[in-house]
């Protein structure tokens, strides 16, 4: 469970919750997918299972943004528990009180820090979130109990994160699955914008041949998860901006193979890029300006719940990541759900 899951987060490539600052899916679709398998059930059954759990993870992101982000926690691994509890409740059809339980062993094992990113242990804590989530509703179905103050209490779930449950436990309104940031760039999500208003000024100009230097300016949460500047391999890559953008001037936006290691001209230039922020920008919005003048200026980049990607793009996106291993994985829902895993590459994982 802890290699599926966080196998698929360690590209920084999967889907995000905006509202939450969260990767959803990192969590919840290892979750159901490897205890549906195990069960033998249909793929169909998985889907739902994901489903429930992905409403309950973003509504406790959701309720609990910015407050975790501003407090140096890591969301998707605070949150992430819960998400992979629901869709292993519903699997193993436990009671409501069963449920509860569960939800409130897994708060109880949550944790991540934002420290982590730009290094291996970013994915590491968003697997072991989701394996310790499968473990709470076992548990649960066990007979293990929680008390509320647990949550709740003066030193209890919310207090100690400065986090709050959902009332209702969902993300309220739309659903969350429909404000789902698809990704277009295997980097962080602060990267997106200034990704874009890159490749816009190069899709003009050519090769950047300007002088430098030049200038992002940033939302403050685009920026703490994008904290890094100079990056010394290709997993800080990821959480660079100046890299990023010089990238984009210099090749065009980043693709998966960039990120295998750090390219010296893209670091030269990177060092002649700034960062600043603004917190009258758009959450994950930029502008890119030299000697101050505005060159671009991007409200939300492509993939975002603003801009959705095409079918097209998406299916690039999966080809990109994955050939055609999972091509006619979903054409029946009802084909046992061990044949996704299979198709994945994950055949012999086990839940524990």
């Amino acid at each position: 469970m802890a290699f599926a899951a966080t196998a698929g987060h360690v590209l920084d490539f999967d889907d995000t919750f905006p509202d939450g600052v969260t990767h959803v899916s990192a969590t919840c679709a290892p979750a159901a997918l490897m205890l549906a398998a195990e069960h033998g059930l249909a793929l169909r059954t998985a889907l739902d299972a994901y489903a429930e759990g992905y409403e309950a993870m973003a509504g406790l992101a959701d309720a609990s943004h910015p407050a975790l982000y501003d407090g140096g926690w890591h969301p998707t691994a605070v949150c992430g528990p819960v998400g992979a509890a629901v869709a292993a409740a519903r699997l193993l059809e436990l009671t409501d009180e069963e449920r509860a339980n569960a939800i409130a062993l897994a708060l109880l094992r949550t944790g991540g820090a934002r420290g982590a990113f730009g290094s291996d242990g970013k994915a590491i804590q968003v697997g072991a979130a989701a394996a310790a989530g499968v473990r709470a509703a076992l548990l649960a179905r066990g007979g293990a109990k929680v008390n509320e103050r647990a949550l709740t209490g003066p030193v209890g779930f919310e207090e100690v994160f400065g986090a709050r449950l959902p009332p209702g436990g969902d993300a309220g309104g739309r659903p969350a699955i429909e404000r789902a940031w698809i990704k277009l760039h295997p980097s962080c999500l602060g990267t997106h914008s200034p990704i874009e208003a890159a490749a816009r000024l190069r899709a003009e100009n050519g090769e950047w041949g300007g002088t430098p230097p030049l200038r992002v300016t940033v939302h403050p949460t685009a920026r703490r998860a994008a904290h890094l500047d100079l990056a010394g391999d290709g997993l800080e890559a990821k959480f660079s901006i100046p890299y990023c953008v010089a990238h984009t001037l210099i090749h065009g936006p980043p693709r998966r193979r960039d990120f295998e290691a750090v390219k010296p001209p893209v670091l030269e230039l990177s060092r002649q890029i700034d960062v600043e922020v603004d917190a009258s920008l758009p959450e994950f919005g930029a502008v890119l300006d030299a000697e101050g003048r505005e060159l671009k200026r991007i409200a939300a980049p492509s993939g975002s719940p603003e801009r959705p990607i095409s079918a097209n793009e998406l299916a690039s996106k999966v080809e990109d990541l994955a050939g055609a291993a999972l091509e006619g994985v979903l054409d029946d829902l009802d084909a046992p759900a061990a044949g996704a895993l299979d198709a994945a590459g994950l055949t012999g994982q086990r839940v524990r």
